[in-house]
């Protein structure tokens, strides 16, 4: 099976404590029902700097990711319409799936 990325942009943060927790409960209960093609969960970043073509580093991101899943899958589509479901897209935040591909060096 391929793995693929889900990479997470922008969102909104919940506006209280409560809304937090059941936006996460709701996140930790859609990445349980996907079971086994869960290969890295949840990874949030932060302190996000921007290097530029120049060697210069400014604090910020270009993107807005804010983080990201690894799943498997057998199939683009198939990572898809798993992460179509992810409660992320009910906070306005957008994502992105790609394949990984791995790299021998």
């Amino acid at each position: 099976m391929a793995k693929f990325m889900l990479v997470y942009l922008g969102g909104e943060q919940p506006s209280n404590p409560e809304d937090g927790k059941k936006h996460f409960e709701e996140y930790r209960a859609w990445l349980v029902s996907l079971g086994e093609s869960v290969i890295s969960a949840a990874n949030p970043l932060k302190d996000t700097h921007v290097i530029s073509t120049n060697g210069s580093a400014r604090e910020g991101s270009s993107t807005m990711m804010s983080g990201f899943s690894v799943l498997e899958a057998n199939s683009i589509e198939a990572a898809i319409l798993m992460s179509e479901s992810c409660p992320f897209l009910k906070i306005g935040g957008t994502l992105e799936v790609s394949e990984l591909i791995e790299m021998n060096m």
